[in-house]
């Protein structure tokens, strides 16, 4: 079913982040008019969709007053998720024990991206300590899909996703670890990417180490999503895994011709997840439409034996090193799938964590030989389609139980297991107008070429999107 395209905001807000940077550089339009129609845009919409709950206006006005046309993002406003400081905007972590935290500094990503031109326009909306694939919390209320605003934008990027999708921004700052990047980007019809670890900065400010966890770029085209991973890449000491930015830009890259590729589809990862008929005839349905001469698509998935018990002990050692170390006075507030998490987390052996990283690297072993004959591994996003807004997880899909509210967000493990990159690409629609992503999975390190095949996937499909009134259901 062809989408409904009504867009009623700024003209400014319909453009891609390329085409006002450009603008931006060339003088035709300075950061302040890009602030002031990007508060239009917010008063617009906030009201259906809760995106972005906590707006910065007066600090934004204050940056777009700097000479910015140098930079890389040139002065373009953007989006931070509440799950990291911005220094002098309330920062709630979607918790009520933090709902009056102010930070005095802020997160080196945070000033990076504003070294480079970026001017902050507010926090995005995120579930509890960035914990479930739905977003909600206590302190701002749930965050609506822009497609239908009767459900659930995913999570736990869904401010940041559904901003994009009206048209608030031009480019977000998403985060992932069970697909908290992936799944808002699927529903709300955007370009989400999780770049492997270090790439677009590294580890919490208490686990600096820890690899799993990974901040990413979201944006309504590919090679926007490119820009604005350039924008966060770089190596930073603070960050003991940042990894160097690569010479040439990832927006150079994702913009040369692709050449010829051959991607493996697996609908159910060979059994691990499970998706609806209708999310596979979509996927299908495009995939088909790519292959065209030394491009091919073949049904086939690696051995992936240990995941689930793997997955779940490493996010189990996270959980425990961040939400679960802080003190009582924030943790008596946590929703109770949280606060099981953690209880689960510590019922954890030594030997289970120790098993867990073997596990890990015979699966990464098999991932090698895997691609070894194909470039990218193809799979749904989510299994599922977004569910009314009130519903925090689906308990069943296509007929099967979800043990838990991590069961329906399996298609997100692998990626976040191995350290790979993978991104979600919208790829078609449901018979009632919803946006349904693919999700690619690329090689160890291989942002660039990943970028570059998910650009001609999103070329040959025109399938671009841009910005849409909230709509409802």
């Amino acid at each position: 079913m062809a989408p409904d395209p009504r867009y009623t905001g700024p003209d400014l807000c319909a453009m891609s982040a390329r085409a006002v940077v450009d603008l931006l550089r060339s003088r035709q339009v300075s950061p302040a008019e890009l602030v002031e129609a990007s508060l239009t845009r917010l008063s617009q919409v906030e009201p259906a969709v809760n995106a972005t709950p906590t707006i910065c206006a007066d600090r934004a006005r204050e940056a777009a007053r700097a000479d910015h046309s140098a930079t890389l993002l040139a002065g373009l406003p953007i989006g931070i998720k509440d799950l990291t400081p911005v220094a002098g905007v309330r920062t709630t972590f979607g918790t009520r024990a933090m709902a009056d935290f102010v930070p005095k500094a802020s997160d080196p990503l945070v000033t990076r991206l504003e070294d480079r031109g970026g001017i902050v326009m507010g926090k995005t909306n995120t579930p509890e300590m960035g914990a479930g694939g739905n977003t909600f919390n206590d302190v701002f209320g749930p965050t609506r899909n822009p497609w239908n605003t009767a459900l659930n934008a995913g999570g736990s990027s869904g401010g940041a996703a559904a901003s994009l999708a009206t048209g608030e921004v031009w480019l977000s700052h998403g985060s992932d670890y069970g697909g908290s990047l992936r799944t808002p980007a699927n529903y709300c019809g955007i370009v989400g990417m999780r770049p492997s670890p270090g790439v677009a900065g590294g580890g919490s400010a208490s686990m600096g180490f820890e690899r799993e966890g990974s901040d990413g770029p979201m944006a309504r085209d590919v090679l926007d999503c490119a820009l604005f991973l350039d924008a966060m890449a770089g190596f930073d000491p603070r960050w003991p895994i940042s990894w160097p930015a690569p010479q040439l830009p990832y927006a150079t890259t994702a913009a040369q011709d692709a050449g010829g590729f051959r991607i493996g589809y697996a609908p159910d990862l060979g059994g691990f997840a499970v998706v609806t008929p209708e999310i596979d005839g979509i996927l299908r349905a495009a995939l088909v439409r790519i292959e065209a001469g030394n491009r091919t698509v073949d049904e086939t998935c690696p051995d992936l034996t240990g995941l689930n018990e793997t997955f779940r002990a490493l996010r189990a050692l996270a959980q425990i090193g961040v939400p679960g170390s802080l003190p009582d006075s924030v943790q008596q507030h946590y929703k109770d799938t949280l606060r099981i998490n953690i209880e689960t987390a510590r019922n954890l052996s030594f030997s289970d964590y120790v098993t867990a990283q073997k596990t890990r690297s015979a699966l990464y072993d098999r991932m090698l030989g895997y691609f070894a004959t194909h470039e990218v591994l193809a799979c749904p996003v989510n299994g599922v389609r977004p569910l009314p807004v009130e519903v925090e997880y689906p308990i069943e899909v296509n007929g099967q139980p979800m043990g838990d509210y991590l069961d329906w967000l399996r298609f997100s493990f692998l990626a976040t297991t191995l350290g790979l990159p993978a991104i979600s690409l919208p790829v078609g629609f449901s018979e009632d107008g919803l946006p349904v992503g693919l999700q690619l999975i690329g090689q160890p390190r291989g942002e660039a070429r990943l970028l570059q095949i998910a650009h001609a996937i999103e070329q040959e499909l025109n399938l671009t999107l841009g910005p849409i009134d909230p709509r409802k259901g």
